[in-house]
Order: C-alpha cells, then sequence, then structure tokens
C-alpha cells in the first residue's frame, strides 16, 4: 500500500447515494470570426463526488466524520464505490470475462494492466483501473476463460498476472470482466456540520475528489 493511500472503502451505504461523475478541463478560444479553438488541458478525466447527498441519518453522519479523521483529512487517500460506474460492463449485465480487452499476448508477456474502454472506434477513451475489487476479476486468452490458479491480480494496482503455463501465445487476445473502485481523498480539510441544519433536512457537503494512487 502507498505510504499516501489507504486500501479501505469509504462507507458503502453512504457511497451508493452520493452524486458526481467525471470532470474533463477543457480551453477554448473563441477567434474574432466566432470560431473556435478548443484543446483538452487533461489527457484523463478526473471524478468528482459529493458523498453528503448519501448521509440520511446521525449514525451515517458519524461514520462519515470518524473516516474523515481516520484519514486525517486530505492526507491519505482511500477507496471509492461510483454506483454508476463501477464494472467492466453495464451495471445491469453480469461480469464476463470479455467484457475488456487488455491487451494481445506476444508469447512472453505475463502482466497486463486492467483498463476500462468507453465508446468505440478512434475517439474511444482507455480508463486504467488501478483499484479492482478484490476476488471480482475473471480472465480470458483467447476467449478461453482461465481458472483461478491461472493468474493473479493485485488489487493495489489492477496488474493481472498470468501463469507461466498460462502465458498468452502471440496473437492471442487477453480480456476481463472485474469490479472496481475509484481512489479518492477528501477535497477538503475543513468539513463542517451544523447539527441543526442537518436534522432540518439541509445536506452537508463532503467533497471527494479522484487522484493517481
Amino acid at each position: 500500500m502507498a505510504a499516501d493511500f489507504h486500501e479501505v472503502l469509504f462507507p458503502l451505504d453512504v457511497a451508493l447515494r452520493g452524486s458526481g461523475g467525471p470532470v474533463r478541463l477543457t480551453e477554448i478560444v473563441t477567434l474574432a470570426s466566432g470560431r473556435e479553438h478548443r484543446n483538452s488541458r487533461w489527457a484523463d478525466s478526473r471524478r468528482r463526488y459529493d458523498a453528503g447527498f448519501g448521509i440520511r441519518s446521525l449514525d451515517a453522519l458519524h461514520a462519515v466524520l470518524s473516516f474523515f479523521e481516520e484519514r486525517r483529512g486530505r492526507l491519505y487517500g482511500f477507496r471509492y464505490r461510483d454506483r454508476v460506474d463501477c464494472r467492466s460492463g453495464p451495471p445491469s449485465r453480469p461480469i464476463d470475462p470479455g467484457d475488456q480487452i487488455l491487451g494481445t499476448g506476444d508469447g512472453r508477456s505475463s502482466v497486463f494492466a486492467l483498463a476500462k474502454t468507453y465508446g468505440a472506434g478512434p475517439s474511444a477513451y482507455r480508463r486504467t483501473i488501478a483499484k479492482p475489487v478484490a476476488g471480482s476479476v475473471r480472465v480470458a486468452v483467447a476467449g478461453r476463460e482461465l481458472s483461478p490458479g491461472d493468474f493473479s491480480c493485485d488489487p493495489a494496482t489492477g496488474l493481472v498476472t498470468v501463469a507461466g503455463g498460462a502465458v498468452p501465445a502471440p496473437g492471442a487476445v487477453v480480456s476481463a470482466g472485474f469490479a472496481f473502485d475509484v481512489p479518492v481523498r477528501f477535497d477538503t480539510d475543513d468539513l463542517t456540520v451544523n447539527l441543526e441544519a442537518f436534522t432540518a433536512g439541509e445536506i452537508p457537503k463532503v467533497p471527494l475528489v479522484e487522484i493517481v494512487p
């Protein structure tokens, strides 16, 4: 585990009611003609969440405060379950080892990084998955699923290692299905709660931001 990252999951009952999603940074310059020049400042999207929407009780509020203190505010990263996007395929479909293509064998390589591709064609976006859920990963080589003894996956890095006897042959497609968490941190060192307002229905703000673990 990285020194600044804790391999622990944010309270799941709160996370599953939170809000948020991917954010990109696009620079737009409008010319005198009215035409625009657009440039993406980030190669990858960065997810932001507000977990405050998931706090519905004093017990849930206490759990989040405790988690915040244990992480020392923004100091340590942790895992967050994004209910909308936490699987290799659609949420309604069981995890399948053919969900995502990881790469193609060359007869020598045995380590492949988990990834999820959004869209298709030349504009598809490939996202590295570094925090798979332990025990959820299924791997296939050339369409044939590997047994659990033929591969391993590090839940802290998302690297899949194929055992020596199952190293993909040249041209063999390596694919995987998996569930995953998002590495995040608190985006504030000041978690303020007005208990009177909370009991009256006001939602506290608990901002989170994706990080590179």
